[in-house]
């Protein structure tokens, strides 16, 4: 894995993650101990990982100190936060501790709050499709130029191919079955994953479009967790921002009119519109595992589906 800490005036601080490593299964108490005696304050939003502001810094950064390693996550966030380095919209990467079993990784806070709480949809909108333009226009490098985004369009055609029919065919008996296999059958015959599978220039991605990462403080737009960083195209991107189920509290046509601004073009709408469908049925496929508990979710999913596909 490569690091920039020597290009960097930021060092590790290498007793405070020894210690944060220490208390990390031992408890609340001491956890919280920990955290008071080396002034650091837990923040929310971490899901997979650890995050910590460490507020006694010299200047205040923010910590992240990892649970999950697979599919290359520290390696990918270190680096989309390089490759956006200097853009002004993501956290500078700091430092990189590259312990084998919790590696940590220091960068600098960001401003703001969460992007749909400072501003109304269509300019929340406009100023996330300007942030990701603005990151796909620099040029991939290695390792990301040779790094495909997790949960890639063709993850996506792969699990509603092989893996999504077998769990159909498990509950045969369900209900809802018939119509699932129904919508599935209609993406099978449609074209789209050969599509799809047709080569397309290389963009970089974050590879998650969770509208919850995005924040901006009035002025500027800013957007976090980069652990899923790989390459992508335009097309797929702007499907993925506008299908991914945290956008369905934006209106349709506060994404249609920004198709343009995400880079869609009578040149790639096919691509995009076949992008769409993937990642919607993708995302049917997923609350169809959760339908019980996520009744309406999975309905309101259902009918986006029966939409794009006509």
């Amino acid at each position: 894995m490569t690091t920039l800490a020597s290009h960097r005036e930021h060092t590790a601080p290498t007793d405070l993650l020894k210690a944060l490593r220490t208390v990390r299964a031992a408890g609340t108490d001491a956890l919280a101990a920990t955290l008071d005696e080396y002034g650091l304050h837990e923040l929310d939003g971490g899901r997979n990982n650890d995050v910590f502001v460490w507020t006694t810094a010299p200047t205040p950064i923010c910590i992240k100190l990892y649970k999950k390693t697979d599919r290359q996550r520290v390696e990918r966030e270190w680096q989309g936060l390089t490759h956006a380095a200097g853009l002004g919209s993501a956290p500078e990467p700091l430092w990189l501790d590259e312990d084998p079993e919790q590696p940590a990784l220091g960068m600098t806070l960001l401003a703001g709050s969460p992007i749909l709480d400072v501003l109304d949809p269509a300019s929340a909108i406009k100023s996330l499709a300007n942030t990701t333009r603005a990151l796909q226009s620099v040029p991939l490098k290695e390792p990301l130029a040779s790094l495909e985004r997790v949960d890639s369009i063709g993850h996506y055609i792969a699990r509603l191919a092989d893996v999504w029919p077998g769990q159909l065919a498990d509950a045969a008996d369900d209900p809802q079955t018939p119509e699932m296999l129904k919508l599935l059958h209609r993406w099978e015959n449609s074209g789209d994953a050969e599509l799809l599978a047709q080569p397309a220039t290389r963009v970089y991605s974050r590879g998650d479009a969770n509208l919850l990462n995005w924040r901006n403080d009035g002025e500027s737009t800013y957007v976090a967790d980069f652990e899923f960083s790989g390459f992508s195209d335009i097309a797929v991107d702007a499907a993925d921002h506008i299908e991914h189920i945290s956008a369905r509290v934006i209106p349709d046509d506060v994404w249609i009119s920004a198709e343009a601004d995400l880079g869609i073009t009578p040149d790639n709408r096919a691509r995009f519109d076949a992008a769409q469908r993937t990642i919607a049925l993708r995302w049917l496929a997923v609350l169809w595992k959760h339908r019980t508990k996520r009744g309406e979710e999975f309905t309101a999913q259902y009918e986006r589906v029966r939409a794009l596909e006509g």
